[in-house]
């Protein structure tokens, strides 16, 4: 079992010459922040458009998916 602590003594004091710490992401940074919002609100738009068409057969067939399958896209949440 490992331990967390939030004791800011429990922690080594960054020297002037320490190297920068590494972001748990290798891309992250503002670019990345708003592709990723770009990718969010294009899935969300795609996935409204999806359930608007759920109930029109020939789309759906048109797709290769069942009405049960676009619900379920379109049902998911937009981050994933």
């Amino acid at each position: 079992m490992s331990t967390f602590s939030t004791d800011p003594h429990s922690f080594r004091a960054l020297q002037a010459g320490d190297p920068p710490a590494r972001s748990h992401q290798s891309n992250s940074g503002p670019a990345t922040a708003i592709h990723r919002w770009h990718d969010w609100a294009e899935r969300r738009r795609q996935r409204i458009a999806l359930r608007e068409l759920a109930d029109d057969k020939h789309f759906l067939d048109d797709l290769g998916l069942t009405r049960e399958q676009a619900l379920d896209e379109a049902a998911k949440p937009f981050w994933r």
